[in-house]
């Protein structure tokens, strides 16, 4: 249709930001960035996709045909293209539909061929390319031409971005010809038909853009969760060697005193070990942690006989509660080699649970020898534990850190020739 240049100058911005008002809208939404980031979408997906971009085009369209001389707020052209292969016919359909029954007839067909030829085409173009298109045209044609002096190639970036312009013309053309059938930006003179040709690339890359940054922080938050996993799974690997190494060093002082007490020790260390050796979840029930517990503590118990009482006072709440998986064992080993082991009459181990409020606290507290002065602490994870307190309490204090952050907290206390307790404070 014919515009006067400065409603087609107001038009051509005013396109521009709604494009960004209605791609920045989407992208804080969830739902919407979980069925457009997916590799691979199910027809309900689709379905749910093409809701979410059309639905509030289709009534930018119905805006444009009752609101006069407001035209920016019609982008069916553009939003064909972004709607993917499959879903593109469809999408063009539905934003047709108001112009359809205002009596712009063509609009249909034109969306639909229009959604075809570009939607076979992106079959063809690799995901980065899609995602990587520029709205800036003169940088890509700037990259385009160095690209093509330094090793000519067949670039598609450029490609699409001509083709975009081309058919953006074309429709300029078919809407002057039949302008009640048909809706589209044209003029006579050729500045002002080349701003309107140059607006459709940017409209489509301006909700790419924002979309893509969306994309790459997806990516960057799923890179720092396989991060945290992978340092998780190596502090869970180091724990291992370090509580195997520690009860073969049990074993390895009775085999010639008590043969058979280390031969019923192996036994119990098998048992243990086949449970180390399946894959285990980050996370375990508390109930589950105490069984593990209880396989380990038959070990020490067998090794000290009465010397060593265990004590629980578990409240049956705490029971189904989550927690980190061999977090309990290297604190009762603490006791018992550092805390118990050095007193010639042993001692007692205390195992404690209970809820305040939405966060679960664990005490492993002995009546030991403690800690000389000065080399208790009480503090959140980042600040834990005395030096030399070795390997199971650093890794204690590492894995808290790395599954909870700030919102667990590490309390150490201890009194020399009283005993020590560590208290574990975690979100349920």
């Amino acid at each position: 249709m014919h515009a006067s240049i400065n409603l087609i100058w107001i038009t051509l911005l005013v396109k521009l930001g709604v494009a960004a008002a209605v791609a920045s809208s989407l992208a804080r939404s969830t739902n919407f960035k979980r069925l457009l980031l997916k590799s691979e979408r199910t027809g309900r997906e689709k379905l749910g996709l093409v809701a979410w971009i059309c639905v509030p085009l289709m009534l930018g369209v119905m805006v444009r045909l009752r609101v006069p001389n407001f035209l920016a707020a019609d982008l069916s052209f553009e939003a064909t293209l972004l709607l993917g292969p499959s879903a593109a016919m469809l999408g063009g359909a539905l934003l047709a539909v108001p112009a359809v029954l205002h009596g712009e007839f063509l609009a249909l067909p034109v969306n639909v061929l229009v959604a075809f030829v570009f939607g076979g085409l992106a079959r063809f173009a690799h995901d980065d390319d899609v995602w990587s298109f520029s709205p800036l045209i003169d940088l890509s044609l700037y990259r385009w031409v160095r690209r093509t002096v330094t090793k000519p190639h067949f670039d598609r970036q450029i490609f699409l971005l001509v083709l975009l312009m081309t058919v953006q013309f074309g429709l300029g053309w078919l809407a002057d010809f039949y302008p009640r059938r048909y809706f589209g930006l044209h003029s006579e003179q050729w500045l002002i038909e080349l701003a309107i040709c140059a607006c459709a690339p940017m409209v489509v890359g301006i909700p790419l853009k924002v979309w893509n940054a969306a994309r790459i922080e997806a990516k960057l938050l799923e890179q720092s969760r396989l991060l945290l996993e992978a340092r998780l799974d190596a502090l869970q690997r180091q724990i291992n060697p370090h509580f195997l190494f520690n009860t073969l060093n049990s074993i390895a002082s009775l085999v010639r005193t008590k043969p058979e007490l280390a031969r019923e020790l192996i036994v119990k260390l098998g048992n243990i070990l086949r449970v180390l050796l399946r894959d285990r979840d980050a996370f375990v029930p508390l109930e589950e942690e105490l069984t593990f517990t209880d396989d380990y503590l038959d070990i020490e118990v067998v090794r000290f006989g009465e010397k060593l009482r265990v004590v629980k006072e578990i409240a049956e709440d705490t029971l189904d509660v989550a927690v980190p998986s061999m977090v309990l064992q290297p604190l009762i080993e603490n006791s018992i080699k550092h805390g118990l082991e050095p007193r010639i009459n042993g001692g007692t181990v205390t195992l404690r649970s209970r809820l305040e409020g939405d966060r679960l606290v664990i005490e492993v507290e002995d009546d030991g020898v403690g800690m000389e002065p000065g080399g208790a602490t009480e503090s959140p994870v980042s600040g834990l534990v005395r030096e030399g307190s070795g390997i199971g309490m650093k890794n204690v204090k590492e894995r808290m850190e790395v599954l909870y952050g700030d919102s667990a907290q590490v309390e150490l206390v201890s009194r020399p020739g009283r005993g020590t307790r560590v208290r574990l404070v975690m979100p349920v």
